[in-house]
């Protein structure tokens, strides 16, 4: 079999996930296309993967920018379209509440569920076309599990999530899957120092970009709908949908420890 299997798009290629998995990616691609925000990132990476990869493109546009999804468009429509799409661009917040602001939730809203739908719903046309296709949602085990201080980010995982599931059925009669990946906790510069230094007194396991990207490689071989890394975290999100309280429990008492650091 070639291992030149895909023609790929890849969003947050320039961030610790996705670069990791630029890497891990690129030498099972015939086309790889990355987009991200830093234009020098984004061309160092090319030059990089460039040996590993048949053709290695570059796009440098915020993800939320419906401009960017045009010209993305466009450079799929130029390749013979794509079969993976990777949505993987995301922002973070760790933060009460009742004091984020309303731009806050608004931007990561916009980046983390609206701006990988309305870039799926532009790509989706060429990816009918293909043989098989597939595309991935780069989620979180919070987009199973509310978490304190992550209410944002949470609601747009859960979210993300929702409408994997409900476009995964709305296309099971056509060439493409719509699948969902959820990381744990990855250290990576999303987190600030009060989440790295909460996970660190909480015992919370944090995973390499590196090990996120080897996994979501496994999951790509599979038909499985999604994935959750961590077998303790998986077990608690199988808690949380048949015994909620169980996990209510559990946190109300790591609430004390979230607070410190939620108010840092």
């Amino acid at each position: 079999m070639n291992l030149k299997t895909y023609k790929a798009v890849l969003t947050g290629a320039t961030g610790g996930i996705g670069e990791a998995i630029a890497h891990q990616l690129a030498p099972h691609c015939e086309q790889l296309i990355l987009l991200g925000r830093d234009k020098t990132k984004l061309e160092a990476l090319q030059k990089t993967l460039s040996h590993v990869a048949l053709k290695v493109h570059i796009l440098a546009g915020d993800i939320t920018d419906t401009q960017a999804h045009e010209e993305l468009k466009l450079l799929t429509q130029s390749i013979g379209g794509i079969n993976l799409l990777i949505n993987n661009a995301g922002t973070s917040l760790f933060k009460n509440f009742t004091q984020q602001s309303n731009e806050e939730m608004k931007d990561l809203l916009n980046i983390n569920l609206i701006a990988p739908i309305l870039l799926t719903k532009a790509l989706i046309p060429s990816m009918l076309h293909q043989e098989k296709a597939q595309i991935i949602n780069i989620g979180s085990i919070f987009g199973y599990l509310g978490f304190p201080g992550f209410t944002s980010y949470c609601a747009s995982k859960f979210g993300l999530r929702g409408f994997s599931q409900s476009l995964r059925r709305e296309l099971s009669d056509t060439p493409v899957a719509v699948r969902y990946f959820a990381p744990r906790a990855t250290r990576t510069s999303i987190n600030t120092d009060a989440v790295t230094q909460m996970n660190q007194e909480l015992k919370t396991i944090s995973d390499t970009p590196e090990y996120v990207a080897r996994e979501l490689m496994k999951f790509l071989k599979t038909d499985a709908f999604e994935k959750k890394l961590g077998a303790k975290e998986s077990f608690f999100v199988f808690m949380n949908q048949l015994f909620p309280a169980i996990p209510d429990k559990a946190i109300l008492g790591q609430l004390p420890f979230i607070k410190k650091y939620l108010n840092k």
